[in-house]
C-alpha cells in the first residue's frame, strides 16, 4: 500500500523505521515544524523528519491542517492509508476521509483508558500493573475511534515512565505493522470503544513534581517513577530542590520526614518508608542517596522535613 506517515517524536521515528523495512511505500511524511533546542536554541528537526530525509521521502511541515493546503498535498500523494503516531495535531474530517483505508493511530494505552497526551506516565503514576498499546481508526474526537488491535504490556513495580516507554515503543511498532497487514488483507476487525469507561491522561506539568513525605510511601514511589524522565519528582530541603530519580518502598514506622537509616538512606512517610536510591541536589550531579545523606551529616532520627 501507499502509506502517508504522520508523526513527530522518537516513538514515531522508530515506527517509521520499522515501516520502511516492510513492502509498503511511504509516499510522504507530515511532521511538526523544526524547533529551537537547548541553551543555544539551535533550530532542530524532529526525529521523524531526520529519518524521512535519510530515505529521500518527501517531508511536509504545515502549520495547520485546516486551510486547504494540507488537504491538497494529501490528495496529490493519493495514499491508501494514513498512519499517525504522536503527530501532535488533530486531523480534520476532510483529511480523515481522503485515504482509501482511512487513518489509523498508535495510542500507548489500552483504550478507552488513558485518552490524551501522557498515557504512559499516568499508568505509572497510578501504580497500574499493566498498560499496553491500541491501534485505532481516527475520528474527529480525542482518541475515541474504533479499536483495531491491542497488545497488553506489564509494568514492573520499580519501572519508570522512561523505561516503560521503551517497551511500549517496540511493542507499538510491531502491533502497528501487524494491523496494517490485516487492513491490506481485509481481515481487520474494528471494535467500538466503551466511552463510559474512558479516563483521561493530561500532559504533565512541572508543578506536579514537588512532594513532601507526608504521603504514603507507595504513592511517592509511583510519583518518582512516573515523573522520570520528566519533570523529575523533588522535595525541598533548606530552600533548595532535591530531585529523586530512583526509590524503593521499604518497611518503616515513624513520623513522616524522619530519617530511619542513613546508609541506605531511608525516610519515613505517612505510611511506610522510602529508600532514596539516587538524588540530584540542586545545581549538582546525580548521586547515591546515602552519599547525599553523608554529605549532610544526617543521623538516624533526624527530621529531613517537618
Amino acid at each position: 500500500m501507499r502509506i502517508l506517515f504522520m508523526g513527530t517524536p522518537d516513538i514515531a521515528a522508530f515506527c517509521l523505521k520499522e515501516l520502511l523495512q516492510t513492502k509498503h511505500e511511504i509516499c510522504g511524511v507530515f511532521t511538526r515544524a523544526d524547533k529551537p533546542v537547548g541553551r543555544k536554541q539551535v533550530l532542530t528537526a524532529p526525529p521523524v523528519k531526520i529519518v524521512a530525509q535519510e530515505h529521500n521521502i518527501p517531508v511536509f511541515q504545515p502549520n495547520t491542517l485546516r486551510n486547504g493546503e494540507a488537504e491538497e498535498i494529501i490528495r496529490n500523494l493519493a495514499p491508501d492509508l494514513c498512519v499517525v503516531v504522536a503527530y501532535g495535531r488533530i486531523l480534520p474530517l476532510e483529511i480523515l476521509n481522503l485515504p482509501k483505508h482511512g487513518c489509523i493511530n498508535l495510542h500507548v494505552s489500552l483504550l478507552p483508558k488513558y485518552r490524551g497526551s501522557a498515557p504512559v506516565q499516568w499508568a505509572v503514576l497510578n501504580g497500574d500493573k499493566e498498560t499496553g498499546v491500541s491501534i485505532m481508526f481516527l475520528d474527529e474526537g480525542m482518541d475515541t475511534g474504533d479499536v483495531l488491535k491491542v497488545a497488553p504490556i506489564s509494568i514492573g513495580e520499580n519501572e519508570t515512565s522512561g523505561e516503560l516507554f521503551e517497551k511500549v515503543t517496540e511493542v507499538g511498532a510491531k502491533t502497528l505493522i501487524e494491523t496494517i497487514a490485516e487492513i491490506e488483507a481485509g481481515t481487520v476487525v474494528a471494535t467500538q470503544q466503551d466511552h463510559s469507561k474512558a479516563t483521561m491522561a493530561p500532559m504533565l506539568k512541572k508543578e506536579m513534581a514537588e512532594f513532601t513525605f507526608a504521603q504514603p510511601a507507595k504513592k511517592l514511589h509511583n510519583l518518582i517513577r512516573g515523573m522520570n524522565p520528566w519533570p523529575i519528582a523533588y522535595f525541598m530541603y533548606e530552600g533548595k530542590k532535591v530531585k529523586v530519580t530512583q526509590s524503593r518502598v521499604v518497611d518503616g514506622n515513624a513520623p513522616a520526614g524522619t530519617i530511619l537509616n542513613t546508609n541506605p538512606f531511608v525516610v519515613a512517610c505517612e505510611q511506610g518508608a522510602l529508600q532514596l536510591l539516587e538524588v540530584v541536589p540542586q545545581g549538582k550531579r546525580p548521586m547515591d542517596g546515602a552519599a547525599w545523606s553523608a554529605g549532610r551529616r544526617f543521623a538516624t532520627g533526624d527530621k529531613i522535613q517537618l
